[in-house]
């Protein structure tokens, strides 16, 4: 095992530091010092330290510390790691049609395909999963991927509890395929829709089946929906790209300091279509491969976008085999669009020296002109040419989000209130005053330094038993408070749209989330009329 694992460390060791020398060059006398250094300390610790160590276990976790110190794509996964998400990506593999969640210690449904094996079964978003296969989940949720799915048209009992009522069933693991355009369809006014969901292997001629199913029916326009679309593979947005621009187009370049990183990506085929109006919609949630197909038709000035600002992904990784099967995806390159400008928010390269990550400065954003001489910028994703809304700078619909707050909230509201239809859905005048009510009680981190730094002072100082500084803590707590509410505020509309989502969801399924979108989503609907009312989207484009 230690053998395993010096191994690792020599290839982890020797790749980082690669990485990090002045314009990558190496100087290997110090990389080796450094080796030297570190297998020995490895081996000393292993070997002397007072209690029992495990040396895997110590050294994935170092390797892992040692990553967070670059940047979050660059990153380390186990054999194990490798081979689940080989079984993952295999045709063999298949689902029972459910996501699931660790949500305050219980294992819960946060969402059933239409359809699927789980919904035909009658379980429900909400829903606590127990057992699986005779394994109580509620003890220990290591590993629930690899019990829920499996091989596909075999079954998978389960114990499930709802409302206090406990339930089993039985469930048959089917492979359906996961598209990647979830939604395609003629909207009013006769405007094609476009809803990409992922940038997965065949994305681009899903979405070239669906752009001429519409172009056959003679729409007007196309609106080409990519918010909350985190990205994919680069060669399947170049190819979407290539169904609106000419062959032998720049879309998208990568600069490195590694010369073998320095790549270009033009069209290869002739389009599908040059004319057709074409409207782009991004969000916060919009990355990577979406923000090179957003970026690339904004310099070419072949689309309107409208929406909100990207999320900023520019960095490029590439995988690499460890010994033992291991891999690390290391990040060698940026992301460049056509009129030479970066998409990456924030600057990682400080991070090594002072350990702080900045967003991008505005005053040294390098400023660029898209084919009709609009100017853009880079250094903070991509800007639409209609911005509908504030950023949400300090992230926090997101750690609403991820610490599941919204998804609690209708939980507690909502569970028992079925939607008849999505036409008549609409949320009560006071469910934002109830909401920030029900967050502010669940007392969240706002994950800001200067929040971490106050929290980190009190508690020292708690320790340290100086009670003189008791009542400036109640004045800071206060005043987190209230800066928590302010910040729930400036993001009213994207809360309630959130609320809203989410029990529409429960009602409608994914689908019913898009079409009630359509109905209502402001973004949706500036695009609908920008495709109506062509004279005002030539006017954004020249």
């Amino acid at each position: 095992m230690r053998k395993n694992t010096r191994h690792i460390l020599i290839v982890v060791v020797t790749a980082l530091l690669f990485m990090s020398f002045n314009q990558y060059k190496i100087d290997f006398f110090e990389i080796a010092k450094q080796i030297e250094i570190y297998n020995t300390l490895f081996k000393e610790i292993n070997k002397s330290y007072v209690d029992e160590t495990n040396p895997a276990e110590l050294m994935e976790s170092g390797v892992k510390q040692m990553l967070s110190e670059l940047d979050p794509y660059t990153v380390y996964s186990s054999e194990q790691d490798v081979e689940n998400a080989k079984i993952f990506q295999s045709g063999t593999y298949a689902s029972v049609g459910i996501k699931l969640q660790l949500i305050n210690k219980k294992l819960i449904i946060t969402d059933v395909i239409k359809d699927h094996s789980a919904d035909l079964e009658g379980l429900k978003i909400g829903d606590e999963i127990i057992e699986i296969d005779g394994v109580n989940v509620s003890e220990n949720n290591l590993g629930i991927e690899t019990l829920i799915g499996g091989n596909k048209n075999t079954n998978v009992s389960i114990v499930y509890s709802r409302n206090g009522v406990i339930k089993k069933s039985v469930l048959k693991r089917k492979n359906r395929p996961r598209n990647a355009v979830a939604l395609y369809e003629i909207l009013d006014n006769n405007i094609g829709y476009i809803a990409l969901e992922r940038f997965s292997l065949n994305a681009s001629k899903e979405v070239e089946s669906a752009l001429k199913f519409l172009l056959i029916d003679e729409v007007k326009g196309i609106v080409l929906d990519l918010r909350n679309n985190p990205g994919g593979i680069l060669q399947e947005a170049v190819k979407i790209v290539n169904l609106f621009v000419p062959k032998n187009q720049l879309v998208v370049s990568t600069k490195s300091n590694v010369e073998q990183y320095n790549t270009v990506f033009t069209t290869q085929k002739q389009p599908v279509s040059l004319d057709i109006p074409l409207v782009v919609l991004v969000n916060e949630k919009s990355a990577s491969a979406s923000e090179i197909v957003a970026g690339a038709l904004q310099d070419l000035d072949r689309a309107v976008i409208v929406g909100k600002r990207s999320f900023g992904k520019g960095l490029v990784q590439q995988s690499k085999p460890l010994p033992y099967g291991g891999q690390i995806k290391i990040t060698i390159s940026r992301y460049y669009t056509p009129s030479g400008r970066c998409i990456q928010a924030l600057d990682y390269s400080e991070n090594l020296k002072s350990g702080v990550i900045r967003k991008v400065d505005e005053k040294n954003r390098f400023v660029s002109k898209t084919k009709n001489g609009r100017k853009v910028y880079d250094g903070g994703g991509i800007l639409p040419d209609v911005n509908l809304g504030k950023t949400d700078e300090l992230g926090l619909y997101n750690i609403l989000k991820n610490n599941n707050i919204i998804f609690d909230f209708v939980s507690s509201n909502y569970k028992s209130k079925p939607l008849k239809n999505i036409e008549e859905f609409e949320l009560s005048a006071n469910i934002f005053k109830e909401f920030k009510t029900f967050c502010l009680e669940k007392d969240f981190d706002l994950n800001t330094k200067t929040e971490l730094f106050l929290k980190k002072t009190l508690a020292a100082a708690k320790d340290e038993k100086l009670t003189a500084i008791k009542s400036f803590g109640i004045k800071i707590n206060n005043a987190l408070k209230e800066q928590k509410n302010q910040a729930l505020v400036e993001i009213k509309d994207q809360i309630l749209w959130g609320i809203s989502e989410e029990i529409i969801r429960r009602n409608f399924y994914k689908e019913g989330v898009y079409q009630y979108a359509i109905m209502n989503h402001p973004a949706i609907l500036k695009a609908k009329y920008l495709l109506t009312n062509t004279s005002d989207y030539y006017k954004i484009l020249k």
